[in-house]
């Protein structure tokens, strides 16, 4: 059966990147869970998408440049009644102990070459004794590589924006044992042929009804999505009629 995984949470209705979201996706009955990290000034993990605050907080100026203690007072919830902290990634691990949620934590250095961001995700997450339930993914292939070379029992899956050739092969030679491609990006055939492979297959972020039922009958490892409501919704019609 394919995994739901709430992209930033339950984004469609709570602020993005929230506890508030995560706690959603986790009672409406989404299997997982996928999340942004960044660093702070003074090097503590944070859970935000953008490199700058501007467009989901209160707030102006890079993630990096924000001490923990000055991020922690802006509002998450920008159009929300309800004051939202950004996340620690700290707070969230705490929380995943309470359940059994899958968790995919997006690496966001890409841009921003965050110093040590691999040791200190891997150390936090080894500390909770989650390792089982994290899969690391990143558009920076570097660092999933770096990744599972610290850490081989810690899943890796890389992400895409377009398509490539025989992403199984790719991923073998990177030690990944999924990958993220962008839901448009890969044929139905080639993430058939990657699943039989041996490779988990999780798409982003997959929203529309017809994008949803096409992974769903070709059983895709997991599909990332801002409505999981509307996933599991699509996932059991199409349960019934199989």
């Amino acid at each position: 059966m394919t995994q739901i995984f709430a992209h930033r949470g339950y984004s469609t209705l709570f602020a993005e990147n929230t506890m508030g979201a995560f706690i959603e996706a986790e009672k409406v009955g989404a299997d997982g869970l996928e999340l942004d990290v960044q660093l702070t000034k003074d090097g503590e993990i944070v859970v935000i998408h953008d490199e700058k605050v501007d467009r989901t907080t209160t707030g102006k100026g890079f993630v990096k440049d924000f001490l923990f203690s000055e991020i922690r007072k802006l509002n998450a919830n920008k159009e929300g009644l309800k004051k939202e902290q950004i996340p620690s990634l700290i707070e969230v691990l705490e929380w995943l102990q309470s359940n059994q949620l899958i968790c995919n934590i997006e690496l966001k250095n890409g841009l921003i070459p965050y110093e040590g961001m691999e040791e200190k995700v891997i150390r936090l997450v080894r500390r909770y004794g989650l390792s089982e339930r994290i899969i690391i993914s990143s558009f920076n292939h570097y660092s999933i590589v770096y990744s599972y070379r610290i850490a081989p029992e810690i899943e890796t899956a890389p992400l895409f924006i377009e398509g490539i050739y025989m992403p199984w092969i790719y991923s073998q030679s990177i030690r990944a044992k999924g990958i993220h491609p962008k839901h448009s990006a890969m044929s139905d055939a080639v993430l058939v042929e990657t699943m039989e492979n041996g490779i988990a297959v999780r798409p982003y972020t997959v929203n529309k009804d017809e994008d949803m039922q096409r992974l769903f009958k070709i059983n895709c490892t997991a599909i990332i999505t801002d409505d999981p409501v509307k996933a599991l919704r699509i996932r059991k019609q199409i349960q019934n009629k199989s």
